[in-house]
Parts: structure tokens; sequence; C-alpha cells
């Protein structure tokens, strides 16, 4: 099976399919969001999720796919 990303095979190598947990630390009104992973800050697109600065989410492949809330 090939990915979108060109990944081979049942599980994407660039994130293993699995989500990262993350605190929005600022939202910007296009739909992205400034995010602490805790090794640093980073860029990812919130656009699915309602989430609000301070929650925690669940990241995966640059997109926020659950807002679990405050810690």
């Amino acid at each position: 099976m090939t990915g979108p990303l060109g990944c081979e095979g049942p599980v994407c190598i660039t994130c293993s399919d699995q989500a990262v947990r993350v605190t929005v630390l600022a939202l910007h009104p296009d739909g992205t969001a400034r995010v602490d992973t805790g090794a640093g800050e980073e860029e990812v697109s919130v656009a699915l999720v309602d989430a609000a600065v301070g929650d925690v989410v669940l990241v995966h492949a640059g997109e926020a796919i659950a807002a679990l809330g405050p810690p």
C-alpha cells in the first residue's frame, strides 16, 4: 500500500500512525495553532477540532484530530 506521502506498507514511516499530545499556545485565524510538543514548538492545523488556548490536543501528521480539553 502506498500512502499520500509515498509511504509503503501498513504503517507511516514518518509518524508511525500515532497521535501526539500537544498543548495549544496560540490560535490563528487561518485554522492553525502554535503548539508546545514538549520538545519545542510547532504550527499545526486545528481545522477539524474545537480547541482553545491551553487545551491538550492529539496531533497526527500535522493535523489535530481530537481535543482533550484543559490538562
